[in-house]
């Protein structure tokens, strides 16, 4: 992601439109002395990717620790949530974030995301009930979406356009080192302390980051908020397309639990749901042309065909694996009887998978493309896992699973900030993060969905005279202590037709990601020259 040297009449140029395709990519540059050296930088990248860490760590630490935390609130119903409630918040609060980047105070804005994050977290880890867990779970992702944009827009600002695919891979690393120690982490903590220390570590760390921004970061001259009035940065915040986009995703959410599972699809709330999360989606699309440069997700530069196509590239890949993260877990702890921690250390092949530097030389297309189709041949083989599958097999196939998706996962962001002005960075990656975390947040539900459908089918089906509903309410790590000998072989037999069945959704989606990865234009990027990124889940 060089920089391309330029007359002042084009730079002038640069800072009035986005450029519309990868040739005509222009980065303003600052003076070098703008920017902080040595120690003051060390600590700021320090800070923000401490913080990156935690909010990117939250994404899967609670992944092993969804079958004890089934096993308190009596409620594997509920697994969609714990993951989509976070995620749901993390996308649409993206572009909110990335507008008060733009027109507040960049230190202290970032701060205030890192609180609300804290808060959050404090919430999770206190939380009696599902409701407060859920609810903890939702704040935590509000201030992870301004952790998450202000991260990349921080890092835009403080070192040169040349120097700043290498910060991003750091991010990258930051990102796979959260992912890695996430599952493990996780299962640790829950097997020996308890689940909700997997949300209390989020407190003296993230307290010593943002004690590090605090005293440490200062935004450069090009950093300097925007001048508006308090009216029009309320207008540019698009909090009625904020709200459009939760009720719609909020609705979509509670059909996917509800629908065939507690209530019949025919029933009157799912109906009702169904339908207002569809006219609020058109309302949303609506809105956002409407707003125009005001929009959450401008339509200027949503429009390009670059933005659009990695944005939906990012969707479906995100998508995919998270319907795995989430999900191999359970099948370690209820097919295989594993323990959290252990179920954590069988994860970590799709983490390490995922972690390795690549260089994007020229055609941007073929990463995402290779990625996208080793991941799908990936999810194919984890369908086929059964009963008595070696150990080994589930090891190799997430190896090639992370792999893929570690050649791929960080592409659309180093592309959208590769075209875009100065002034478009923080809009841009608001973009595709947007389209990335609602990925996450719409395939776990729809996994939590395909599993409890599936898991009452296959009861009914395989073992008749058991009672399905008490099954639902059973955690999965407790299913052993809690179901007769008699009857165990078949519910964990129905347990696996309801993983295989989640499982064959993320087939689909790793697919889709592979056909998204070629609705961008075949082009180089930055005219050819090359970008490292390092890889990460």
């Amino acid at each position: 992601m060089s920089a391309t040297m330029v007359s002042s009449e084009q730079r002038v140029e640069a800072e009035k439109t986005a450029p519309a395709n990868l040739e005509e990519a222009v980065l303003v540059e600052s003076k070098e002395e703008d920017y902080p050296h040595g120690l003051q930088l060390a600590f700021v990248v320090l800070g923000i990717l401490l913080c990156l860490f935690l909010a990117a760590l939250d994404m899967t630490i609670v992944a092993t620790a969804i079958p004890k935390i089934t096993d308190e609130f009596h409620a594997i119903d509920q697994v969609g949530w714990y993951g989509s409630a976070f995620f749901l918040t993390l996308a649409v609060f993206q572009s909110f974030w990335g507008k008060l980047y733009r027109y507040c105070h960049l230190k202290w804005t970032y701060l205030a995301a890192g609180v609300v994050f804290e808060v959050g977290s404090l919430v999770c880890a206190t939380a009696t009930n599902n409701t407060a867990l859920i609810v903890g779970r939702a704040v935590t992702g509000i201030g992870g979406a301004g952790l998450y944009c202000g991260t990349y827009t921080i890092i835009a600002f403080i070192v040169p356009a040349a120097k700043r695919a290498r910060y991003t891979g750091l991010v990258g690393v930051s990102y796979a080192v959260a992912s890695v120690a996430g599952p493990l982490i996780g299962g640790v903590f829950t097997d020996n302390i308890s689940w909700r220390w997997c949300f209390y570590i989020n407190l003296p760390i993230g307290g010593a980051s943002l004690a590090l921004i605090l005293f440490s970061f200062k935004p450069p001259a090009t950093a300097k908020p925007v001048p508006a009035s308090l009216k029009e940065i309320l207008l540019q915040l698009d909090l009625l397309g904020v709200a459009l986009a939760l009720v719609s995703m909020v609705c979509f959410f509670l059909v996917t639990q509800w629908a065939g599972a507690s209530r019949p699809w025919d029933s009157a709330s799912v109906i009702t749901c169904l339908v207002v999360s569809v006219v609020t989606s058109f309302l949303f699309v609506g809105v956002q042309i409407w707003q125009g440069e005001r929009a959450s997700l401008v339509p200027r530069i949503l429009s390009k065909r670059v933005v659009y196509g990695v944005a939906c590239f990012a969707f479906f890949q995100n998508g995919m694996n998270f319907f795995f993260t989430y999900y191999i877990p359970i099948y370690f702890q209820s097919i295989d009887n594993y323990s959290a921690a252990q179920s954590g250390i069988y994860n970590l092949p799709l983490i390490f998978g995922a972690c390795f530097l690549i260089t994007i030389y020229g055609y941007y297309t073929v990463y995402m493309a290779v990625g996208s189709a080793a991941c799908t041949i990936a999810a194919g083989l984890l369908y086929t896992m059964g009963m008595h599958t070696p150990l080994a097999h589930p090891l190799g196939y997430q190896m090639l699973l992370g792999a893929g998706q570690g050649l791929a996962i960080q592409v659309p962001v180093i592309v959208a900030q590769a075209i875009s002005a100065p002034e478009d960075i923080s809009a841009s990656t608001a973009v595709i993060l947007f389209f990335q975390m609602t990925g996450g947040a719409v395939c776990i539900s729809a996994g939590q969905s395909a599993f409890i459908n599936r898991l009452l089918y296959y009861l009914k089906s395989i073992a008749p005279g058991i009672d399905a509903a008490r099954i639902v309410t059973i955690g999965a790590s407790d299913l052993r202590g809690q179901v007769s000998s008699g009857d165990i072989d078949a519910v964990l037999q129905a347990y696996l037709g309801a993983l295989k069945d989640t499982f064959a959704l993320g087939v689909g989606f790793a697919g889709c990601a592979f056909l998204a990865s070629w609705i961008a234009p075949i082009r180089n990027l930055a005219n050819g020259s090359k970008v490292n990124v390092m890889a990460a889940l």
